[in-house]
Formats: structure tokens, sequence, C-alpha cells
């Protein structure tokens, strides 16, 4: 297991250095940091796997470890993978799934203790400038999606475990954020929801305008596109990534539902108005907009699935995309392979994934290459 005493020192030692080098009185846009795009280039690919304990996957555990291994296997040909695990007996758990997969070399697991396996909400967000330190880390407060699956505390910590193994900086917006609910460009714009970040259940004494400052000072954006609400079945309160993503700096997939009975069918049309008029009012130029489709209604034990096409991963070499077993997936990979002509787009089953209400873009947290 990862890392060495010396190298977990060594990470502590110049993490302690970092932190005093900041002043509190400086943001990291004002140290000049920003977040970057997830198509920029990464030097890993953070995971958390999940605990047969855990509530995420109720009596189907063992149903969603081919998918969690179909997408290890695809990251792992195109950058290495870090993988969090309680410690020795889970990692075993762990390696017994996966290491049957190519390129082992690019698999390290770090002791980093989590309750649940979404990484893109509890993970570092990890930022990035020209001088060194070159990254850096911010720790988001986390309440399991406005305090709806405790005990969420190991999760809650994740930031800043991760910034003491790298030593690099971390900062603290003393705001509940998951990584989810935002989509940057790397040029200035952020993406978000009206239904998540501004519910009560975040961050109830936070007016809007106090909510941009944090992510204009913590993510070094200029830009805040407000889209409405998510789709039915999502337990985030209406996280952009089962919306809409940016492709490029101005380019921006969004799904639609065809179906106008269906209950996404209007918040889905709604954002859509949005984003087509957000270009000229604030960027000065129309964002170009590509829909994708959604799958078919997805119903299990009673409970509607939050099943999204936008829910894809970038990756160095590859775009990780959740299937369905609908008509529709074909449709999503093909214009999402247009969309990235460079990278090879692929398509996993997730029909047991998305019992946990989420797929491979909750599952991970990108750290970019520096």
């Amino acid at each position: 297991m990862a890392p060495q005493n010396s190298r977990l020192d060594a990470g502590r030692r110049a993490f302690d250095v970092f932190q005093h080098m900041n002043s509190p009185t400086q943001t990291p846009a004002q140290l000049g940091y920003g977040m970057p795009a997830e198509w920029e280039p990464h030097a890993a690919t953070w995971v958390s796997w999940p605990r047969r304990e855990g509530i995420s996957f109720p009596d189907s555990f063992d149903r969603v470890l081919r998918a969690l291994s179909e997408m290890i296997g695809a990251l792992t040909e195109s950058e290495p993978v870090c993988i969090n695990v309680v410690n020795g007996a889970h990692e075993a758990e762990a390696r017994a799934v996966l290491d049957s997969l190519p390129c082992q070399e690019w698999i390290t697991y770090y002791e980093i203790t989590t309750n649940e396996p979404w990484c893109r909400d509890h993970g570092p967000i990890f930022l990035t400038r020209k001088v060194a330190p070159t990254l850096a880390v911010v720790d988001w407060d986390y309440n399991a999606w406005g305090n709806k699956y405790p005990p969420f505390d190991l999760d809650d910590i994740v930031p800043t475990r991760v910034a003491e193994i790298l030593g690099v900086p971390v900062f603290y917006p003393k705001m509940i954020l998951e990584g989810g609910s935002i989509e940057v460009n790397g040029a200035g714009a952020l993406l978000t929801t009206e239904s998540c970040l501004l519910n009560k259940n975040r961050n109830p004494t936070l007016s809007r305008e106090e909510i941009e400052k944090r992510l204009r000072d913590f993510l070094g954006v200029k830009e805040i596109l407000w889209l409405g609400d998510g789709i039915e079945g999502d337990d985030t309160d209406g996280h952009i990534d089962d919306l809409a993503r940016f492709v490029s700096e101005t380019k921006v997939v969004t799904v639609v539902e065809g179906n106008r009975d269906d209950a996404n069918y209007k918040p889905l049309q709604e954002n859509l108005n949005r984003l087509s008029g957000f270009g000229a009012s604030r960027t000065g130029c129309k964002l170009d907009i590509v829909t994708l489709p959604m799958p078919k209604k997805i119903v299990r034990e009673g409970q509607r699935m939050p099943a999204s096409y936008a829910n894809f991963y970038i990756a160095n070499k590859c775009v990780l995309v959740p299937t369905f077993a609908d008509p529709a997936d074909e449709t999503a990979l093909s214009i999402l392979g247009k969309c990235f002509p460079n990278r090879r787009v692929v398509g996993i089953d997730c029909r047991e994934l998305i019992w946990g209400l989420g797929t491979f873009h909750c599952l991970t947290q990108q750290q970019p290459a520096v």
C-alpha cells in the first residue's frame, strides 16, 4: 500500500511548509490559482473504493464490481489511478477485483478512509498556477448532499488527507460544495444549478452573492452560469454533471428529454433555454450547444434512477460514458465521439451501478498535471 511512511512524512512536511507560507488573507484567485478544465492533462485519477458495508449499493454490491473493474481498466490505459482504501483488508478486496487487469503499475492504493465511494463529491478539487507551488487543493465542507446519508465525517476530510500525501497547499472556503455540482471550462466560466447550490440544506446562511464570491475566490472563475433544476431521481438536488458539461471552452453538451410527458422534459427544456441565452449577455459570444438524448426511464424498487449520459468522465486518452442497454446508447456515444475526436469513447453498462444513484463522473476526481 502506498505511500511508504517516508514518502508520507515528506509530503506532510511539505504540506506544513506550504500551509505556513499561505496567508489566510489571500484567496487562491489572488494567488494566481484556478481550476483547470477536465479535458486538460491529468497526472492521475482519484477513486474511493466502495465498502461492502456502505449504503451506496444496497443488496447489489457484488453486481457493481464488473462496472468498477471496467472503469479502472479503461483508466489505466490512459493515466495512473489512485485508489483510496480503508486498510489492508479493504485493499485486498479491491485487488481481488482489479489484479487481473493489465497496467497494474499504474494503480496505487492509499490508506484514506471514506464512508462512501463518490470521490467527485468528497474528494479534493485541484487548482493549478504557473509558479510554485503549482498544485493546490480546495477542501470544501461536505455534508452528504444535505445531510441525507450520515455518517459522512470520513468523507469530509478526504481532500486534506490527499493534500498531505501530495505535499501541496490546501484552502478552506468554509462552504459546503460537492464536486459534481460545478463544471468549469478552464477559461473563467463555471456552470452550476440553483436547485443544488442555493438549496438551504447546504449553506442556509449564505446568499447567492456570497456563494458566487466564494466560487470566484476559491476556483479562480469569473463568470457563473446558473441552470435551474436537476433530473428526477437525483438525490443530489440537481448536480450539473447529470445535466450539462463543457467539452471545450465554448462548447457545452446538455441532455434533453424527447418525451413531453416525462417529468424531465420541462426542466431540461428550461436549462436548454438558459444555455441558449448565456453567451450574448455574459461572455460576448454564444455558447455552442450540443444536445444529448436521455435514456428511457429506469425504475427500480419504485424509485426512478438518475440515469444520464452527461455523467461521462474525460480522461487523458478516453472518455468513459455510462450506458444502459438503451436504444439511445449508440446515439449518445456517437455524439460524444464527435466532441472528443482525439479520445477513445468507451461505453460501459451502468444498469447496476446507477442503483447507487451515480456513475463514472460521480466516482472519479482528476488530478491535473503540472
